[in-house]
């Protein structure tokens, strides 16, 4: 099980890594055209600094053996931030949107549960 959570935090750290970055190095125009149309309500750099945040917070601090309950808080962090994105689609009509969040949602919680609970560092 050990293996399996490094393998979902990993590809979390992965993804949220590239869709942080993506927020906070392009101007709100470029994600608008992107499809991101939420940027007109919401402060995509911050958005984009805590995925990058927590994806930091998902490998490092168990890789280096410095503060490991950071790995379980920044995967709940996640739950929360998918948390907010679904209601934030759900409530613009944007459902094709809901399907990824919902899966990383569901993935950001088994890393949470898991290093929370019975894997813990």
């Amino acid at each position: 099980m050990n293996i399996a959570l490094w393998i979902v935090a990993g590809l979390l750290a992965a993804a949220f890594l590239a869709a942080g970055s993506m927020k906070v190095l392009r101007d709100k125009e470029a994600l608008k055209g992107a499809g991101m149309a939420w940027v007109d309500d919401f402060p995509p750099k911050v958005i984009g600094g805590l995925e990058v945040l927590a994806a930091i917070g998902l490998i490092l601090p168990a890789v280096l053996d410095i503060a490991p309950i950071l790995v379980p808080l920044a995967a709940t962090g996640l739950v929360l931030m998918m948390i907010g994105a679904i209601v934030v689609h759900a409530r613009r009509k944007e459902f094709q949107a809901l399907a990824p969040n919902v899966v990383l949602l569901l993935l950001s919680a088994f890393v949470a549960w898991g290093r929370f609970g019975p894997y813990s560092f």
